[in-house]
């Protein structure tokens, strides 16, 4: 049987008629299946966990990246290693440009029956959390999750740019210490990332010869605060090649990382708020669960 977890309200709502095209594809694989359709926030986390593995043999969330984080979380906390399956529906969805899952409704539903096991590398987050591809702070990380859904089912993706823009008026830096394979980095940084994506937040891209989601270790991406318009410029040409070998940016591979904030700071985990306070350890759980794809 499998798990159908469905936010209806994802992806410009297009969740709710997409589930009718899910439940023909498995219903034509003579699958059982139990949907459930999500209200509030943090529901989707308490149906993972509670998922039995004697009962469920896949758990299948339709949704955007933040459904995909509390199913995500929920399994992890479950114990049960029940293999996942994510039909994306969101605004963005970077995980699953990532993983190059199928766009196509039908096509996706196929490949979470169909389609071969990858273990995938999570991060934790503080011990408490768990996000399924990124962790980041500072400019167009709040308008991830303070971006209305009306606008984002209105405008999509382009959403999270027009809010990010408001964050250019005035660009906050956060003092820092950063300790990361076996070294510090200190600076006063606008932006930063640990990431298993090639994609963050549709705006930054990382060539995906360098991204291994499997491989026991994130992708660091500090950005410094640009002092004049010579930095601000290489910052833009930076990111629009997607070229960080320069003096604005701080790249590391590292399976941990610890943040120590001269101020309290809060955080973006696959698109949804949380309180880092002024230090955080954010560490690699090396293939802690499978998904099908």
């Amino acid at each position: 049987m499998i798990l159908l977890i469905v936010n209806p309200v994802a992806g410009k709502l297009r969740a709710r008629t997409a589930l009718m095209d899910v439940l023909e594809v498995f219903s034509a694989a003579g699958l059982d299946v139990n949907v459930r359709l999500t209200q509030t926030r943090g529901e989707a986390r308490e149906l993972a966990r509670a998922a039995r593995r004697d009962i469920y043999g896949r758990i299948v969330c339709v949704g955007g990246d933040g459904t995909l984080n509390e199913t995500v979380s929920g399994a992890i906390e479950s114990g049960e290693n029940i293999p996942i399956g994510y039909i994306p529906m969101g605004s963005t969805n970077d995980f699953a440009a990532s993983l190059k899952l199928p766009r196509d409704i039908s096509a996706a539903a196929r490949a979470v029956i169909e389609g071969r096991p990858c273990p995938l590398d999570i991060g934790d987050f503080g011990g408490s959390n768990k996000f399924a591809y990124i962790a980041s702070f500072g400019m167009f990380t709040a308008s991830s999750y303070t971006t209305p859904q009306s606008t984002k089912n209105t405008f999509g993706h382009f959403a999270y740019v027009m809010e990010g823009i408001k964050d250019l008026v005035n660009i906050k830096a956060y003092h820092m210490a950063v300790e990361a394979d076996g070294k510090t980095y200190e600076g006063d940084y606008i932006f930063g990332a640990v990431s298993n994506s090639t994609s963050i937040g549709g705006i930054v891209h990382l060539d995906s010869e360098i991204v291994d989601m499997s491989d026991g270790l994130f992708e660091i991406v500090l950005l410094k605060k640009p002092v004049n318009p010579n930095d601000l410029a290489l910052v833009i040409t930076s990111i629009m090649n997607s070229d960080f070998n320069n003096i604005m940016f701080d790249f590391i591979h590292a399976s941990q990382v610890r943040f120590i904030s001269s101020e309290p700071m809060n955080w973006s985990l696959d698109g949804e708020e949380a309180d880092g306070g002024t230090e955080v350890v954010i560490s690699n759980i090396h293939n802690a669960i499978t998904l099908y794809k």
